[in-house]
């Protein structure tokens, strides 16, 4: 038998940025100007994501275990920066994240 387990709202640390144009629930964001938050470019740093988005303000997660648009991880310490669409990557050059679940129906992965 499987047991479900469960990593949501685990050390969760949300704060409210202004968000500028094309920032979406579920995007790796980056910090634009004083309390604004922008879309990440590809190959970004990962520091923070958009977990809600309404009426030009942005709840962003920048700290604990988030869902992020991802496809092709393993599960294990994972070095990766933003993909430029919205989702993270792979990268050599990024920072390493625990990734605790992938999901290849959603594509979406657990960090």
């Amino acid at each position: 038998m499987k047991k479900e387990v469960s990593f949501d709202g685990i050390g969760q640390v949300t704060a409210t940025f202004t968000a500028q144009d094309g920032v979406e629930v579920g995007m790796p964001v980056k910090i634009a100007a004083n309390g604004e938050v922008a879309p990440c470019a590809a190959s970004d740093p990962l520091n923070a994501v958009a977990v809600a988005v309404k009426n030009g303000c942005a709840a962003v997660q920048v700290a604990g275990f988030v869902r992020c648009k991802a496809t092709g991880l393993s599960v294990g310490t994972v070095k990766l920066s933003a993909d430029g669409s919205g989702g993270v990557k792979q990268d050599e050059g990024g920072s390493p994240f625990l990734v605790v679940e992938t999901d290849s129906e959603s594509a979406t992965v657990l960090l």
